[in-house]
């Protein structure tokens, strides 16, 4: 490892001898740790169709575009043949929305419009009313009205301007809830099931203690790392003042070891507090270099004066190796530590964020880091 700059080997085995003080965990509410099983959102889709476009929507090949504007125009009262259809106005649309766990009708909620044809953007369209449809192929919300496209595209004499991705449109509040939408939270009238974000044993049972300490012995058990059971004693009509309670239920949560890297960006990202054995570092560069040098020998100018037409001149390639060994190359050896502190000392000994994924991988390998890696 080459120390670099003003920082000294003493200075760096003092920055890793005295250890950070380990992160104090922090209770939160109960509600930022996942959420009750029956409380969901869903997803919706539709399929449609985008007018108003600047001779930027689907062309003539695309069969599908000009099979739906027949339908449209059909349900209107308007009989048209298939040749009278070559408006490049049009573009054939995907259409999503996400429905809320509960919903009223006439809510507004927001929906993406996407091109599943060959239009170049959909910039200054217009979506035409389509339903949007649950998994149980119910109706839930209809979509329609101006898109907002946040990119545009331009061709001209084959020359083109395009920014971002004008093939993808957001409607803010463009589709409205058409079927009422309730979920719920009780199972078999006395029962909610708290669903951990994170399964962790130690969380879970943290949660069950947390609510038994504030509505008694008994309310809650832990099922398994990623549920609670909680029995709810009331009239169904306290539920939601009781689902009110249990969500403001501060638990404080177990945090799992982990590191996580990610080595296209070379980000680094640990608990404060994972730490590491007793453990020699050692990392030393070596460069070899190889250097060719060519020279050539020129014949008499006699030569050249026709007495020996078939002389040329003689190139000659002289091949210099040579191996260069670091002169700051230095081992050390840490004490148990955390890996924020060797990050932390690393960094001051100018060791670049790749260099670091590589120790901390070694490092796991040889069984003195104690934590889950996990590489992106």
């Amino acid at each position: 490892m080459r120390v670099a700059g003003t920082v000294s080997v003493a200075a760096l085995l003092l920055a890793v001898a005295m250890p950070t003080a380990p992160a104090m965990a922090q209770s939160v509410p109960l509600k930022s740790l996942g959420r009750f099983d029956g409380w969901r959102e869903n997803a919706l889709v539709g399929y449609g169709l985008v007018t108003g476009l600047a001779g930027s929507g689907d062309t003539r090949r695309s069969v599908v575009t000009r099979q739906a504007l027949r339908n449209v125009l059909s349900r209107l009262g308007t009989s048209v043949s298939e040749d009278q259809l070559s408006s490049r106005n049009v573009a054939v649309v995907m259409v999503t929305a996400v429905l809320p766990p509960s919903a009223n009708v006439g809510d507004r909620i927001d929906v993406t419009v996407s091109s599943i044809g060959d239009a170049r953007s959909l910039a200054g369209g217009t979506l035409i009313m389509t339903p949007l449809l649950g998994p149980d192929q119910r109706t839930y919300a209809l979509a329609q009205g101006p898109l907002l496209v946040g990119g545009y595209r331009f061709d001209a004499d084959l020359n083109q301007q395009q920014r971002n991705y004008p093939t993808t449109a957001v409607l803010q509040g463009g589709g409205t809830i058409e079927a009422p939408v309730e979920s719920a939270v009780l199972r078999g009238g006395n029962e909610i099931a708290f669903l951990l974000a994170n399964p962790s044993f130690s969380t879970s049972q943290r949660i069950a203690d947390q609510i038994n300490a504030r509505f008694g012995d008994g309310t809650a058990l832990a099922r398994n790392a990623d549920e609670v059971r909680i029995h709810f004693t009331g009239v169904p009509g306290e539920v939601t003042g009781f689902v009110a309670q249990l969500e403001n239920v501060r638990v404080e949560p177990a945090v799992s070891p982990r590191i996580v890297i990610n080595e296209r960006t070379g980000t680094v990202v640990a608990g404060g507090d994972v730490m590491i054995s007793s453990v020699a570092i050692a990392q030393g560069d070596i460069k070899v270099t190889v250097t060719g040098e060519r020279s050539a020998s020129q014949p008499g100018g006699g030569f050249y004066g026709g007495f020996a037409s078939d002389v040329s001149s003689l190139v000659v390639t002289n091949t210099k190796l040579e191996v260069a060994q670091g002169v700051g190359d230095k081992s050390f050896r840490f004490p148990n530590t955390s890996v924020a502190d060797l990050v932390q000392a690393l960094s001051r000994a100018h060791v670049d964020t790749r260099r670091m994924i590589s120790i901390l991988q070694a490092i796991k390998t040889a069984g003195a880091l104690h934590a889950e890696i996990i590489v992106q």
